[in-house]
């Protein structure tokens, strides 16, 4: 399953017409998250704070968790 955000997370504003912004993508092919930006300046600086810190996200793993999709 893909994610698409929409919401610049510079910016904080909603892309209109995602398709004609910069994108990043992480993930296998199959899985994973599309994150749109405004314009390349604030993907440039969303990827500069990405390699400055070890962002790590997890799923969770009690027992109790179904996961879905």
């Amino acid at each position: 399953m893909i994610i698409r955000t929409t919401t610049d997370p510079i910016s904080s504003r909603e892309v209109l017409n995602p398709e004609d912004h910069p994108c990043v993508y992480d993930g296998d092919g199959e899985n994973g998250l599309e994150i749109y930006f405004e314009n390349e300046e604030n993907r440039q600086q969303y990827l500069n704070m990405k390699m400055e810190s070890n962002i790590v996200l997890k799923g969770d793993d009690s027992e109790d968790y179904i996961a879905e999709g």
